[in-house]
């Protein structure tokens, strides 16, 4: 499919509480290295930079990012501050804390409800930022996410935070977190091979409720950190050249169809794959392709 002059407008819009982004995001995890996410020698400086410039000309409104996105010599929100600060007006920049790792890239225990503080503000420096548009509670599998949860409501109560988000859970925390302050996203870990009925039931329940489902790793599927697949379906690569597409803009349009609630942060450090992510916005498969898909890679 011809890319060049497609844009993220192609892919239509959702709200992210008050805010209104391009369904085709960005995910920032991949600029930092040039092997796998959390490996691998450092990327380029002046490519990634190119990288996020380029896809807020393509008319990319939302970036995903997090303080613990960083590898030797290279941080993401580093580079997004150096790359687009000061910021156009409509970006909207997500983050995620629960997590954390040391200065030498060791990963620490799940932050205490009383640390999330210091995170967010460990955001806030990192984007040069007063406040953070949206912050996203990662869940570590706890069966409760309430005192964590609350500790955010507090941060957005006295302007840390605009809008709150929950990622890696279950629909029980998505109820649990409604109970104390609103829920504008839900991110999950889905794809065209790595869903699980719990995990479509999840995505229906956000699109019920108004709320953002926004799936990581949709390209990668259970390549999960190391990256996208080398292999491909049949069905898939049949479903690619019948559009003229690459498998992994077949990917993003899949699962952008899943839902008009659902919003794509494929992540690269390629300027070449940045712009046939954002044209993927532009694809739309038919009724009858989508079922071959999901028949060809039903769990």
């Amino acid at each position: 499919m011809t890319s060049q002059t497609i844009t993220a407008e192609a892919a239509g819009t959702w709200r992210l509480g008050d805010r209104t982004v391009h369904r085709i995001g960005f995910g920032a995890m991949r600029l930092t290295s040039s092997g796998a996410a959390f490996g691998g020698s450092p990327a380029d400086r002046d490519r990634s930079i190119a990288v996020l410039r380029r896809a807020v000309d393509l008319g990319v409104d939302h970036i995903d990012t997090a303080a613990f996105y960083f590898s030797s010599l290279r941080s993401a929100n580093e580079l997004i501050n150096s790359a687009l600060a000061p910021y156009p007006d409509d970006l909207v920049i997500t983050t995620k804390v629960g997590p954390g790792r040391d200065p030498s890239g060791g990963w620490l225990p799940w932050a205490r409800p009383e640390q999330l503080r210091g995170q967010v503000e460990e955001n806030l420096r990192q984007l040069g930022r007063d406040h953070l548009d949206v912050v996203n509670l990662r869940s570590n599998g706890a069966p409760s996410l309430a005192e964590h949860f609350g500790a955010l409501a507090d941060l957005r109560d006295a302007g840390l935070i605009r809008h709150l988000g929950l990622s890696n859970v279950r629909a029980h925390h998505l109820e649990e977190a409604r109970a104390i302050a609103p829920v504008v996203c839900v991110q999950n870990r889905y794809s065209l091979d790595s869903r699980r009925p719990e995990a479509d039931d999840l995505l229906t329940l956000c699109g019920a409720q108004g709320v953002a489902f926004v799936p990581f790793f949709a390209i990668a599927g259970e390549g999960r950190e190391s990256g996208a697949h080398t292999t491909e379906t049949p069905e898939l690569t049949a479903v690619a050249r019948a559009h003229g597409a690459t498998p992994a803009q077949v990917r993003l349009a899949w699962t952008l169809q899943r839902g008009p609630h659902v919003l794509a942060i494929p992540g690269t450090g390629n300027p070449d794959h940045l712009v046939e992510n954002v044209a993927a916005g532009a694809l739309r498969l038919s009724d009858e392709e989508m079922s071959r898909l999901d028949a060809a890679h039903r769990p």
